[in-house]
């Protein structure tokens, strides 16, 4: 049960980082877009699916399998676990700043511009590879 459940674990975070990569490229491209062009509805409708059928829930699910593996798996005292915590969280915090996003592109109020979303587009690359790292490394 525990590698089924880890399998899914795996599985929840890919699709939530292909999110997480995806949705701020589309920024890049909205900001771009006339507010009120048959563009920009496009692109509102394609980040407010993304968000609503495939980031929001790979989120949830990776972090309820998460917690379950963390807690059966005997890693609730393993230090890295906590640094990795302390990274997914930071990761959630940005997920959350998306979403407020993909709310502003939706009310025609991008305050951004479009390498302002090219940079915040690398932070979950960022963030996915250190938190690998503590997963598979485990350091401390």
């Amino acid at each position: 049960m525990y590698l089924t459940l880890k399998a899914l674990h795996i599985i929840a975070v890919i699709s939530w980082m292909a999110g997480m990569l995806y949705l701020p490229r589309l920024f890049v491209y909205h900001a771009a877009a006339k507010p009120g062009s048959e563009q920009s509805e496009t692109f509102k409708v394609m980040e407010r699916r993304l968000l609503k059928a495939i980031i929001n829930p790979a989120m949830i699910t990776a972090w309820l399998l998460g917690a379950w593996l963390a807690w059966s798996g005997g890693w609730l005292a393993a230090p890295w676990l906590y640094a990795k915590l302390a990274l997914v969280i930071v990761l959630s915090g940005l997920h959350g700043y998306l979403a407020r996003i993909v709310k502003q592109f939706a009310a025609d109020n991008n305050p951004h511009s479009q390498r302002y979303y090219r940079i915040i587009n690398e932070i979950p690359t960022v963030l996915m590879i250190l938190i690998v790292l503590l997963a598979v490394v485990k350091p401390f």
